[in-house]
């Protein structure tokens, strides 16, 4: 029972109080650069788990045999090779979606999320507990993508996953879309609501900072 409640916290914990972005501020870079929609922003989310998940879980079945001196290397040999893999089934299987995220994909490498959890955890844990505390820290981030896009797609353009969903009434009586809800400021001050509502309900995590 121990062990079944130590595999449930590796994946809840970072939903909320040990949050990549929010408690501990990683990743903010995409998670501000891809929000505006919220399809791409969950593609983003579910290749980031992927990425960490599976990094986490090679890095620990590996550890043994890395040297030192070189397992920096080592992580982000294994961590290109993993984006790669994604990258071209993304731009197999949605390309459309490949194309609204650009670059983003490609940098998961340098996010310090998949670096953090390589060096924090999977170089020090068996790799079920890595692969495990990868796939929480991946929902954690993608958790905040998906509330962020959600507010900036449909107060900035009225519609989700690109169907409008404000009735047409509530614009024949005035109603205008927020435009500076697609600004890239927008990103950050969303995130910034979303961090003082989390802080505000569970005031514990500020100590952790």
């Amino acid at each position: 029972m121990a062990k079944k409640h130590k595999w449930l916290d590796l994946v809840t914990d970072p939903l909320n109080e040990n949050n990549p972005i929010t408690v501990q501020i990683l990743g903010i870079c995409s998670a501000l650069a891809i929000t505006v929609k919220l399809m791409p922003a969950i593609v983003m989310a579910l290749s980031v788990m992927v990425v960490v998940a599976f990094s986490n879980l090679i890095i620990s079945l590996i550890r043994n045999y890395i040297p030192t001196r070189i397992r920096i290397i080592i992580q982000l040999l294994v961590v290109a090779a993993l984006v790669i893999l994604v990258d071209q089934i993304l731009r197999a299987f949605a390309y459309d979606v490949s194309k609204q995220l650009s670059v983003f994909v490609g940098l998961i490498i340098t996010n310090c999320i998949v670096m953090g959890r390589l060096e924090a955890f999977a170089m020090g844990n068996k790799p079920l507990d890595s692969f495990l505390d990868g796939i929480g820290n991946g929902a954690g981030y993608g958790l905040v993508l998906i509330i962020v896009a959600f507010f900036r797609e449909l107060l900035g353009s009225g519609t989700l996953f690109d169907h409008k969903v404000v009735p047409q009434w509530l614009y024949d009586h005035g109603y205008v879309n927020n435009a500076m809800m697609l600004l890239p400021a927008m990103a950050l001050i969303t995130l910034g609501i979303y961090i003082w509502v989390q802080r505000a309900l569970y005031p514990e995590l500020t100590e952790k900072n």
